[in-house]
Order: structure tokens, then C-alpha cells, then sequence
């Protein structure tokens, strides 16, 4: 779907919450609708065809117009640049891989916020009426896992001989009735 197709409902949108309605914010809106988590620099390679003297500054001003606005949710996983995402309005959680920084949603481990609720707090902390929990959980995805126990049993394998290998190779006769 190109940003024209998706312009009225975009800019509706835009609209809705007090923003003008700009080439570079339906495209950026559209960028990210459905894409999963994507920095600006992804943001900003997606609508250069579209809008090529688009300036990754004009990229960052729009994601961060949009996010204040509530069109877009950032999230920051310590390590990698902010990802924007287009899923707001729920209480969902990310994974993030600790190998490839790749990063899914995760649903509320409650069901409702704040999810989690802090122990009793004193000091400056008291007194928070708690309406959100953002939970960042890290691990390894399954295409990282597939690839280190991989690696593992290629480091622990001693080296197949010629022979084996030749023999791994040349497919198995087939038996004929």
C-alpha cells in the first residue's frame, strides 16, 4: 500500500490529534504502520523513494511529532537507537535478542496495567499513582539459538573425512520392486 492509497485514513489520523497533515508525516505514519520495531535510519531508507529529499533530520522530527502525539509508541532497548513501532493503545511488552537485537512484542504478563506493581515505596517514589510498566524482557531469538547450538556441535565435531563427506553427498540407491 503506497502512502496515497492510506492517505485519508492517515490523515484523519493526523488530524484526530491536532497535527497537520504533511507529505512526510503520511509517509513516516505508513513507514512504520505494521513494520514491527524500526529506527529512523529504517524509517528513513522506506520513504526516500517516495519522498527522496526527505533529510534524516526531517525523520526524526515527524517520528518524534508523531510520538508525542500517541500515533507512534518509542521504545528504547539499552544498547540499540529508539525503534518506533505503530502498536499504541495496549499494554505490551518487548523480547529483545541479546545476539541479533532483533525485537518482538510480548504481551502483558498480567493482562491489564500496570502489569507490575512496585513494593511500597518511600522517599521520592511515594506517592506515584503507577499507570504503566514497561518490561523489557532479553534472550536469545530461535534463528540465534538454531545458529549457536550449530556452531557448538560444528567446534565439538571431530572433521569427517574425505570419505564420509564424499559419502554424505552421493545419494542412497533406490530399491526397485
Amino acid at each position: 500500500m503506497t502512502t496515497t492509497d492510506a492517505a485519508p485514513e492517515a490523515g484523519a489520523r493526523l488530524r484526530a490529534v491536532g497535527l497537520k497533515v504533511t507529505a512526510p508525516r503520511l509517509a513516516v505514519l505508513q513507514a512504520v504502520a505494521g513494520a514491527g520495531h524500526l529506527d529512523a535510519d529504517a524509517v528513513h531508507a522506506r520513504i526516500t523513494g517516495e519522498l527522496p529529499g526527505t533529510s534524516l533530520q526531517s525523520v526524526y522530527n515527524v517520528l518524534g511529532a508523531l510520538t508525542d502525539a500517541g500515533l507512534l509508541r518509542r521504545i528504547e532497548p539499552a544498547g540499540s537507537p529508539a525503534l518506533y513501532e505503530s502498536r499504541i493503545g495496549d499494554n505490551h511488552h518487548h523480547v529483545v535478542c541479546t545476539r541479533c537485537r532483533a525485537v518482538a512484542d510480548v504481551e502483558c504478563v498480567v493482562g491489564e496495567p500496570p502489569c507490575l506493581v512496585p513494593g511500597e515505596s518511600t522517599g521520592a517514589a511515594s506517592g506515584f499513582a503507577i499507570h504503566t510498566a514497561e518490561v523489557t524482557f532479553w534472550g536469545l531469538c530461535a534463528d540465534c539459538r538454531v545458529a549457536l547450538e550449530a556452531s557448538a556441535l560444528e567446534a565439538s565435531a571431530p572433521e569427517a573425512s574425505a570419505a564420509e563427506a564424499s559419502a554424505l553427498e552421493t545419494p542412497a540407491p533406490v530399491a526397485s520392486a
